[in-house]
């Protein structure tokens, strides 16, 4: 391929990707890592309080990823899409990797940050609504909601069930899990919002709301 042609190829790639039938292929896609775990979930039959958090989050990510909008833009950068890729499933990495660990908090401890966890992460994703994905890209700008207050509420939601988890099951190896999944949503975090502001309606949001995760901190 000639370099005269590459622009007409990369142009069609984009385009294809924000077809409403690709891009809902790729959705279903997708969630099928969300399927199998709430699946696997509902058939053991043994549901602690943290399970039941994750449950509602995969039934979640579930029905608003299948029925999102299509993107007006999306990134074409193939690192972009391997980072979407290592942080999305990180979770599902995890199991392999887990030690048993041992609580360092009182059960009630860690259950009501499962809980606040849960919360944040079931606001965000409403307030998100059908403009859920997982690789950057322009579908509806959305500044209501839980987005009134941070950026990146989801991902806030993510650390905050992370730190519950840390504090249940305590090893040097889980912290280390967890932490690298917790950074792979922070670089996240500036690659969204450096995909984004090329669209003005973003950039005067990025203005007005100044937190990515926390109100008041960071």
């Amino acid at each position: 391929m000639t370099s005269g042609q590459m622009p007409g190829f990369r142009q069609r790639f984009l385009n294809a990707l924000t077809n409403p039938l690709v891009d809902r292929a790729i959705a279903v896609a997708a969630v099928l890592p969300w399927v199998n775990a709430l699946y696997g979930m509902a058939t053991r039959g043994q549901m602690s309080l943290p399970r039941a958090s994750l449950a509602i989050q995969f039934f979640i990510v579930i029905v608003t990823m299948v029925s999102r909008t299509a993107p007006v833009r999306i990134t074409p950068n193939p690192w972009y899409w391997l980072l979407t890729f290592v942080a999305s499933y990180w979770g599902f990495f995890l199991s392999a990797f887990l030690e048993k660990g041992t609580p360092i908090v009182p059960d009630p401890v860690s259950n009501t940050i499962s809980i606040v966890a849960l919360a944040v992460a079931v606001y965000a994703r409403l307030s998100l609504g059908r403009s859920m994905g997982l690789v950057p890209a322009q579908r509806v700008i959305i500044t209501r909601g839980a987005y009134r207050f941070v950026r990146h509420p989801i991902y806030a939601g993510i650390f905050i069930g992370y730190l519950g988890f840390m504090l249940r099951m305590y090893s040097p190896r889980n912290v280390a899990l967890a932490l690298i999944g917790s950074g792979l949503f922070v670089v996240k975090s500036f690659i969204e919002e450096g995909f984004l502001r090329e669209d003005r309606e973003y950039a005067d949001y990025l203005a007005r709301v100044r937190r990515r995760w926390f109100p008041g901190l960071v």
